[in-house]
């Protein structure tokens, strides 16, 4: 399964199944997040996130009530939290993954408010929001680990 961490290395995870999803995110929230123009998510059950290290992640909410956790000691961000969505899923930073490159976004969202130079690949599905349930962005079995992941 992936492995990954912060950039110090004080607090290292890793995920112990596959994500449910893993998008492209261009909302504003994940721009100012990331630091960039869009940031790649992988969604995931909380409960399939282990932290491997004697370094926790500390829970950050920000002014305007976005949740994620960080390494205490590089204030790197690990994941995020949807108000959307509860506790009991995670959007782990694809970025914070030891072989980030091996992770490909499944779609692109707020694709309305992506930067006009970002180019979505041709043949990877794109909302100009967050995709509605039963959309082509949410196959049944990825609808069904959110719903179980949500209401658990």
């Amino acid at each position: 399964m992936h492995a990954g961490g912060c950039e110090c290395g004080f607090v290292r995870y890793r995920l112990v199944s596959d994500p449910i999803f893993v998008n492209c995110c261009h909302c504003g929230m994940c721009q100012r997040a990331s630091g960039s123009a869009f940031a790649i998510n992988a969604m995931i059950e909380a409960d399939r996130v282990e932290v491997t290290s004697e370094g926790v992640p500390e829970t950050v909410v920000t002014e305007t009530g976005a949740k994620g956790e960080r390494c205490p000691r590089c204030g790197i961000e690990l994941w995020a939290y949807h108000r959307m969505f509860g506790d009991g899923l995670r959007f782990v930073r694809v970025g914070t993954l030891d072989e980030s490159g091996s992770v490909e976004p499944d779609a692109h969202f707020f694709v309305s408010r992506k930067r006009p130079w970002v180019q979505v690949p041709a043949g990877v599905p794109s909302f100009a929001e967050l995709p509605g349930e039963g959309e082509e962005g949410w196959p049944p079995e990825v609808q069904s680990r959110v719903r179980a992941a949500v209401e658990g």
